[in-house]
């Protein structure tokens, strides 16, 4: 007998307190293969990264497991006026195709931003918009995506909203600098956390140390580059 690697999950709308059903993976299917330096990880079959964003069939609020549980009376108006009002009850509560999830997580998005959640949580959605693009190998989409987080990670980084991940966030921070070529601005965040002495964390200190490498590699490359191009 084939197991199903979806199961059906219910919620309650924090929108308009109605239940509705969304799909999850099942932690027997979640077998990465490959996994980014950024932390996007990479599936044969099913992907768990396109259930991530649960969708109210009802009104179309849109959220993920880290959104806070409160709204305020003039973010659910907001809500009704840009999304509410004009939702045609389109459930995503089964299986999702690539472009189903895409719309999930931008649906996400535009409800994380009514309802102002953290830039923590809105870095992580643009994050997975960007990722849903590198499936796809749309490198301009995944790149444009890519800058949006950064922005938000800095964000993060500057309220201190998030100071007990604080070596994660700046080897994030360097390593989406690096792929997007800002390579002194990677260096400055992996050194950061190399030569902080308060930062302990082993794992972030040697994956600094790996992508600081990196950048190095990477630089010259573009040096050499540069200097057969002007030939």
């Amino acid at each position: 007998m084939l197991i199903d690697p979806l199961f059906q999950v219910t919620y309650t709308c924090l929108m308009c307190e109605q239940e509705f059903q969304s799909s999850r993976v099942r932690p027997s299917f979640k077998k990465p293969y490959k996994r980014d330096t950024d932390f996007c990880l990479h599936y044969q079959e099913t992907n768990p990264e396109y259930y991530v964003v649960r969708v109210c069939k009802y009104c179309g609020f849109a959220s993920t497991e880290n959104f806070s549980t409160k709204i305020k009376d003039s973010q659910r108006r907001e809500f009704m006026q840009k999304i509410g009002d004009a939702w045609q009850g389109r459930d995503y509560g089964r299986a999702r195709t690539w472009e189903e999830a895409l719309e999930t997580y931008k649906l996400a998005l535009l409800c994380a931003q009514i309802k102002e959640e953290s830039s923590r949580v809105i870095a992580g959605i643009l994050h997975h918009i960007a990722w849903m693009y590198r499936y796809k190998e749309d490198k301009e989409m995944e790149e444009r995506f890519l800058r949006h987080t950064l922005a938000e990670y800095e964000n993060v980084f500057e309220s201190g909203e998030d100071e007990l991940n604080a070596a994660k966030l700046m080897y994030i921070m360097g390593e989406l600098n690096r792929r997007l070529k800002n390579y002194h601005e990677a260096v400055r965040w992996f050194s950061r956390v190399v030569n902080d002495k308060k930062i302990m964390d082993a794992n972030m200190i040697r994956a600094c140390r790996e992508q600081w490498a990196a950048v190095k590699e990477e630089m010259e490359e573009a040096k050499q580059n540069d200097s057969a191009s002007s030939l």
